[in-house]
């Protein structure tokens, strides 16, 4: 076997590459013909008139419908990303707790969070709230909507983190409780940092999801993107358009917080090959021998 063959499967031979380069070239063929479909159908409904489009170049339908739709779908997923990674890292290590009682309660909230279909949560939220009149009438949608992502994307995010957790080397742990790291500092400064650098490609799809999400506000009455989209398409009869709009708008926002996150996962990952997270001795040796200055050189 050559040493770039795979052990996994056999290198494909001459006739297998050319069948596997004329599939390709039949599925291309065919998403160019269903794309070609479609645009002829929009053109003969006079989609692409310029009529329709002449809306988007008037400041007016930007600063009534699309930006204050763009700053509740942006204010929304803020929100839910930070409280969502607060409370998916808090979960995710007290799922690996030493205490029992600790380990099943964090797993019993978490599988129930993640079990509850989020607009079901964000429907009861809305309702809830608006009969006991616990926020504003203003910020009921969007605290429905804030909560409820939290509560569903935290439950997943618990797992991340409780699996990268538990995907490093036996060999960390012991190393730092050798050195006399307590629990605290071992999952502070050892574990978790390792751990965070490994999942953020997991932890990046988790909010790209959070941010699509927020679309889901709509059916609460909440002010985002794709409800505005729909609001420019009823008020000047050109809904395709408009949520043509609306979706290149979203995948420019899912493809800079990727392209965000990816250059963090980068900068993170050169960090430590420099020797970037190396800890002073006098900063986690906390427990040495009475009567040891481990500062002395």
């Amino acid at each position: 076997m050559s040493s770039g063959a795979s052990v996994l499967f056999d290198a494909p031979g001459p006739r297998a590459r050319l069948r596997h380069h004329l599939y390709s070239l039949l599925v291309v063929i065919a998403l160019v013909a269903a794309g070609w479909w479609l645009f002829d159908a929009f053109a003969d409904k006079g989609q692409f008139t310029a009529e329709k489009w002449k809306p988007f170049l008037e400041s007016g339908v930007w600063e009534t419908y699309l930006l204050p739709g763009l700053r509740g779908t942006l204010l929304a997923a803020a929100i839910s990303i930070v409280g969502a990674l607060f409370f998916g890292m808090l979960f995710g290590i007290l799922r690996l707790s030493d205490h029992r009682w600790v380990r099943w309660t964090a797993g019993a909230v978490v599988e129930l969070a993640r079990a509850i279909p989020v607009l079901i949560l964000m429907i009861f939220l809305f309702a809830l709230f608006g009969e006991y009149k616990l926020f504003r009438s203003d910020d009921l949608a969007l605290a429905a909507v804030v909560i409820a992502l939290v509560i569903y994307n935290a439950s997943v995010i618990a797992e991340i983190v409780r699996a990268g957790i538990k995907a490093l080397p036996k060999g960390q742990t012991e190393a730092a409780v050798a050195l006399g790291l307590r629990k605290g500092q071992l999952m502070r400064l050892v574990l978790l940092p390792q751990a965070v650098t490994a999942m953020l490609p997991a932890l990046v799809s988790q909010m790209v999801v959070v941010l699509k999400d927020t679309a889901l506000g709509y059916q609460i009455t909440y002010v985002e993107l794709v409800r505005s989209g729909q609001q420019v398409g009823a008020s000047q009869q050109n809904t395709i358009p408009a949520l043509m709009v609306v979706a290149v708008i979203m995948i420019s926002l899912n493809l800079a917080l990727t392209f965000l996150a990816t250059r963090l996962e980068k900068r993170l990952r050169s960090r430590r090959k420099k020797g970037g997270a190396v800890l002073a001795a006098d900063s986690i040796l906390t427990d040495a021998a009475p009567g040891v200055d481990i500062t002395k050189k």
